[in-house]
């Protein structure tokens, strides 16, 4: 491959979600995530292995990278945790004595750290701003690079800020990100919801999501509760906590205090189930807390948006940032702020700011002209028809192998049909937290029972957890309420929109308790591969639509290997798994 210069490698590390991005000419050449390849679910480490691939793909060695760019500044990072630790003490002893330890170790001298772990050099080193880095990964992936837009950020914190808005623009002079305003630690619309995560039994940084499929099953009955919790500027879409509930600025162990379960009751165990719809008047306490912290949140996030307008004046949208990843709140946003489109970053959390960190220096530092951005997808690992048969081979698995992709499109779509769940695994790895069709779970979304099917048998996870739709384009309007408002946010599966009376009829195992689905809308312009497979099962059941949920068992990362996929075939109920053109069943 002949890259054009600078290569630029961006990095993010030690917080979670660790990543790497590799970007030559302006072009994203490759993007992964750690924990695809060291399977630990939101791996933090420094990314050594998504760093390798990414050289790999691009078939240079570091020597050959111009930059390595780090997603934020560590010492403005570490000056934040001191002062924090040392107005809370002696409450935050706890946290200064381990956050000490961490960062007067490696962590502080990021450089050193860096050169010799990559076999960097000191002056291939720039870093970043977290929430600059989130900005950049949002506006320059973008469809509006030629347009002055509005990028709004929000997460936990970075290094001080927790929310901010920037204005973008690209021209013949070159690209900027104006940072125009901006919230700051311990207020925090990203850390409301993860104390509420961890209150409500999961696990920080990894359940949010759970938590924002569980509020459909509740009712805001708590906003008096919550306005003890929090106040929400509707104005410009600021937060202010009540710290009392709260312990993210003197505790990294614990996100709320004992107060928040005088406020709301007691928390729940992560050990206990939830049943839902709630057989219990304590699991419907819970649904109804989730319902309205989701209710804040959106509220949160479209005063910002609708600041944001008037700010820049600008009719686009990015977002970017952990929040961004609330496709409910998303949609609110698109349907409501006033812009005519909104774009959000496909990995849109942490791992995002890795190629974010590698676009901002390309672009505003380098002064590398902006081109239209790749619509695919697809910048992880792939892997050839003639690996996969090895790797099968050496195992000694019987497989078939079909000549053509037709064959095996019209093969898949019948087993479909018939009612077998099938694993999905062709080209390359998805960028971001969801599978879109090339690390793939698919079943047929007509079968009620599908839901409890995959949930019980497969995933092992949750039994609330809703599954999504992926459905050609053309046909996405018929069964569920997508349009302009939407159609940037949808191909990535991060806006959550109605279904209508023909989709509820039609696909009852992705439409959620409250009438809502997480709709992919597939192109063939940008994935012809899934395209076509959707086709063929058109031409069977007259819908080119199926259910997609991720390649991967609870508590797992995304499969990035064909041994990571055969290992999740075997230990899970799925009944085949396509990898290239082989397809491995359990029949056989």
């Amino acid at each position: 491959m002949t890259l054009q210069r600078p290569i630029v490698l961006g990095i993010n590390a030690y917080f979670h979600d660790s990543a790497a991005a590799l970007v030559a000419g302006g072009q994203v050449i490759a993007a992964a995530a750690e924990e695809r390849f060291t399977r630990v679910k939101h791996d933090s480490g420094l990314p050594l292995k998504a760093v390798a691939f990414c050289l790999a793909q691009a078939g240079v060695g570091i020597e050959d990278v111009d930059h390595v760019v780090f997603y934020e500044k560590p010492i403005r990072k570490f000056e934040r945790l001191m002062v924090t630790a040392l107005k809370a003490f002696p409450r935050g002893f706890g946290q200064f004595s381990r956050a000490t330890a961490r960062w007067l170790g490696k962590r502080l001298w990021m450089e050193g750290e860096l050169c010799e772990a990559l076999g960097a050099a000191p002056e291939q080193i720039l870093y970043s701003d977290h929430h600059r880095s989130h900005a950049a990964s949002a506006f320059f992936a973008s469809p509006f690079i030629d347009e002055r837009c509005a990028v709004v950020t929000a997460d936990g914190v970075g290094e001080w800020t927790s929310t901010a808005i920037y204005s973008a623009h690209n021209d013949a002079q070159g690209a900027t990100l104006e940072l125009l305003a901006e919230q700051r630690f311990p207020h925090s619309i990203g850390l409301l919801y993860s104390a509420l995560t961890a209150y409500l039994g999961f696990r920080v940084n990894n359940g949010e999501y759970k938590v924002m499929g569980l509020a459909a099953y509740g009712e805001p009955r708590f906003c008096s509760e919550f306005e003890e919790l929090v106040q929400v500027d509707d104005d410009d879409g600021t937060v202010r906590l009540n710290l009392k509930y709260f312990s993210h600025d003197r505790s990294s162990d614990r996100a709320f205090t004992a107060a928040l379960e005088g406020l709301l009751g007691p928390a729940r165990d992560p050990a206990d189930s939830l049943a839902l719809p709630a057989v219990s008047e304590e699991d419907q306490r819970f649904a109804d807390v989730a319902a309205t912290l989701q209710q804040i949140c959106e509220r949160a996030m479209l005063g910002v948006a609708r600041h944001a307008r008037r700010l820049t004046q600008a009719s686009r949208l990015c977002l970017a940032g952990g929040v961004a990843l609330n496709s409910v709140a998303n949609t609110r946003i698109a349907h409501e702020a006033g812009f005519e489109g909104v774009y959000v970053h496909p990995a849109a959390g942490d791992s995002g700011g890795a190629l974010g960190a590698a676009l901002w220096a390309t672009h505003c530092v380098l002064g590398v002209p902006c081109s239209t951005p790749s619509k695919s997808s697809g910048l992880g690992s792939g892997f050839d028809q003639a690996q996969v048969e090895s790797m099968l081979s050496d195992l000694r698995v019987r497989y078939r192998t079909f000549d053509t992709d037709e064959e095996l499109y019209a093969f898949v779509a019948e087993r479909l049909e018939d009612g077998d769940v099938g694993g999905w695994f062709r080209g390359r790895m998805e960028w971001g937290p969801r599978a879109l069709g090339q690390r793939s779970i698919l079943a047929d979304p007509r079968r009620a029972d599908m839901t409890d099917r995959i949930n019980r048998k497969i995933k092992f996870r949750e039994a609330f957890r809703p599954f999504a739709p992926a459905i050609l384009d053309d046909d996405a309007g018929t069964h569920f309420e997508v349009g302009a408002a939407t159609e940037h946010m949808t191909p990535h599966m991060l806006a959550v929109v109605g279904v209508t009376d023909q989709g509820r009829a039609t696909f009852p195992a992705v439409t959620h308790v409250d009438g809502t689905a997480r709709v992919q809308t597939v192109s063939h312009r940008t994935n012809a591969d899934f395209a076509a497979l959707l086709e063929a099962f058109k031409r069977r059941t007259g819908v080119g639509c199926l259910l997609n949920t991720s390649l991967n068992l609870k508590g797992e990362p995304l499969c990035a290997s064909p041994m990571h996929a055969y290992a999740t075939f075997k230990r899970s109920g799925l009944d085949f798994l396509v990898m290239e053109r082989c397809l491995v069943s359990k029949a056989a």
